[in-house]
């Protein structure tokens, strides 16, 4: 019974002021769809079992909590590095709030209520929340400034603090159908709106995510205040007059922040990848019930830019590290990659955003490829190491100073392991969508859900061993005989597409399409931006299948990616590969997969937890024990998938593999 509340509880809140303006697609609630598979659920209960509690325990332990009840005292020393340290407790409280709606547990409950007693104990009265200062506002952080909202614009992240309180709020909410979390975060809110506006302070928040947090609230509370915030908040970006604007540092011109023109005029994704990625996401919801239309132009136009010149091939975004930004036009090189997992993250968050608003695939496959690839590359396999960025090659190389080679805990900045408690479990979602009598399939993820469509519920079961598998299953089950559309996403991979753009083409195309069956029957269907319509009368029993064609592609760059001239990488199916020491004598810097090669694949449930492997030749340049002599010879390649890496120890890794020889960067030691 309880979950039948909070599905209402949930679709109440979502739509209540969705019968004005919104997406036109809407997402089918995660708490709508159960999973049963072995590469997702696996995840979500280990991110429930291991993740939050870790992540918890070292909020505990590094003093976050701490500064909560110096705040709430008003005596001591702020006791961690960073003023937006206390967005982590709210990531955390928000990863739990998704995780109980899957698993109940008094325990984790009742210590979040005991956490938020805390955050509430430390809101000052008229509703300011951020410990940097009220634990001492004579002396407050030196990022802080000495007034409230001073340093905003660049610093102080006080509106960042409060976004992730209005998103771990909502999710609180929505899970538990409890208040505590939501008035202290609507308390917080009104202030904002109260100080902040056309007419009253002028800022663009420095960090991004209060946007999405203000939409998220307004749609629970109704209160328009929160929406036309939001909506001020993007709108004011552009306007500040103390840039450079001759200047090209990204700091002094204000791209950093995207501050340095209004957004209805930027076409190009610049600055600061979390940043930015939230800020477009945010700019999706505001044009959603809004009917911004120039706002939608705008995340259009950065959106191709993105995808056609600064995404990376296991779907990263943001390639340099001083700043953790965005590069220039096809910039994407693999030595110094940054790919922080915050910004994968970021892309997701973005990319569903944008299929609910114009009902394409290509942005689910984005997303899947961020999913699949660069984003789950940043939690370890136990659920407690985390990687903060996410290599393209690991090489013995002088220019690869500071790349990271191992998972970690935790981090001084520990953003990346705490949006990944909240990104896990919201996984199930992205699967579903739905407008109208159209049912959208865009995750091949076994589970069940039920949907209603003119009122009557229909469940959907779906049965595969993806992504190591193309066999996808669907048996349909509706109440009563019904007609509606079933769109399932035909990805551009098994469309001989490697990305909806020039960026990266597949080099080896066999023409293989895929296929699909209706109780047995070969189904004629069209296609529509990506996906398959299939539109009959449906009833109880009936079954869909859908086999996609799980090639081993080849895939090469656009030649204005420097970097990646000469050289393929590996893809089957969503998953991109890797080539990593301990399967290929100890290292991969010095292998050159010639044109012509062919590989096959072998599911290794002992290894990595469980992983389809591609296995090939490969030529090795060896160097001779005087090192005066090169030779080459051919060896046996393997291929694991690339977020599987980093877990047998430390040493060489590739994703990029030049054809001939002259492309080898021939390491001795």
């Amino acid at each position: 019974m309880k979950k039948i509340f909070l599905y209402i509880l949930f679709l109440s809140a979502t739509t209540a002021y969705a019968q004005h303006r919104d997406y036109p697609i809407q997402a089918v609630p995660f708490t709508n769809v159960k999973l049963t598979d072995n590469f997702w659920l696996p995840r979500i209960k280990t991110n429930h079992t291991v993740t939050i509690p870790a992540s918890f325990e070292r909020c505990e332990n590094t003093g976050r909590v701490k500064n909560f009840e110096m705040a709430a005292a008003k005596s001591g020393k702020f006791c961690t590095v960073y003023p937006f340290d206390d967005t982590d407790i709210y990531k955390t409280i928000e990863g739990a709030s998704f995780s109980l709606s899957l698993y109940p547990d008094k325990k984790l409950e009742l210590y979040m209520d005991t956490l938020i007693m805390k955050v509430q104990a430390a809101q000052e009265p008229d509703g300011y929340l951020y410990t940097a200062r009220t634990i001492n506002p004579l002396e407050p952080h030196n990022w802080s400034g000495k007034e409230r909202w001073e340093k905003e614009r660049e610093l102080s992240h006080e509106l960042y603090n409060s976004g992730h309180l209005y998103e771990a709020a909502a999710a609180h909410y929505l899970a538990t159908g409890k208040r505590n979390l939501l008035d202290i975060a609507i308390r917080n809110a009104d202030l904002v709106c109260s100080v902040f506006g056309p007419d009253k302070k002028h800022v663009a928040p420095g960090h991004e995510v209060v946007e999405m947090g203000l939409v998220k609230l307004y749609r629970i509370t109704g209160k328009k205040e929160y929406l036309a915030t939001a909506k001020y908040f993007i709108e004011e970006r552009g306007h500040y007059t103390g840039y450079d604007t001759k200047s090209k540092d990204p700091w002094k011109n204000g791209s950093y922040w995207q501050d340095d023109k209004p957004v209805v005029e930027q076409v190009e994704a610049t600055g600061h990848a979390v940043r930015a990625g939230y800020l477009y996401a945010g700019m999706a919801d505001v044009a959603a019930l809004t009917d911004d239309k120039a706002f939608i132009a705008a995340i259009d136009s950065i959106w191709n830019n993105v995808v056609s010149k600064k995404l990376y091939i296991q779907g990263g975004i943001g390639a340099i590290g001083d700043g953790e930004r965005f590069g220039e036009n096809y910039e994407l090189p693999n030595a110094t990659a940054y790919n922080e997992t915050c910004a994968a993250i970021a892309n997701v968050y973005w990319n569903h955003r944008m299929f609910l608003l114009h009902g394409d695939a290509k942005y689910i496959d984005i997303l899947e490829k961020s999913l699949y690839n660069g984003l789950i590359s940043g939690v370890g396999m136990d659920g407690k190491s985390f990687f903060y960025t996410n290599a393209m090659e690991i090489k013995n190389s002088a220019d690869q100073k500071g790349a990271e080679e191992k998972r970690s805990g935790w981090f001084t900045c520990s953003c990346c392991p705490t949006n990944i408690t909240r990104l896990i479990p919201s996984v199930p979602g992205y699967v579903y969508a739905q407008k109208g009598s159209d049912i959208y399939v865009n995750l091949f993820i076994s589970g069940t859900s039920t949907v209603s469509v003119n009122g009557k519920p229909v469940q959907i079961e779906q049965k595969n061993n993806y992504p190591w598998d193309g066999k996808l299953s669907f048996t349909l089950a509706p109440k009563s005989p019904q007609v509606f559309n079933l769109l399932v996403r035909i990805p551009g991979w098994a469309q001989g597409q490697a990305i909806p753009s020039d960026l990266y083409t597949f080099t080896n195309t066999t023409g293989a399409k895929a296929t699909i069956t209706v109780n047995g029957k070969p189904e004629n269907y069209t296609m529509q931006n990506g996906y398959a319509v299939l539109n009959r009368k449906w009833k109880k029993g009936d079954v869909v299948e859908v086999n996609l064609p799980m090639e081993v592609k080849q895939v090469t760059a656009n030649k204005k990616v420097q970097d990646d001239i000469g050289k393929i990488a590996l893809q089957r199916g969503p998953i991109m590969y890797c080539a990593e020491w301990p399967d290929n004598q100890g290292k991969t810097s010095n292998l050159v997969l010639p044109a012509g090669t062919t590989f096959s694949t072998e599911y290794k449930a002992d290894l990595l937890n469980g992983v389809t492997v591609l296995k090939g030749e490969a030529t090795a340049i060896k160097i001779d024990a005087q090192h005066n002599g090169v030779s080459t010879v051919k060896q046996p390649f393997t291929a694991i998938p690339y977020y599987a890496w980093a877990h047998r120890g430390v040493g060489e890794m590739a994703v990029w593999f030049p054809v001939t020889i002259t492309d080898v960067d021939i390491i001795s030691k």
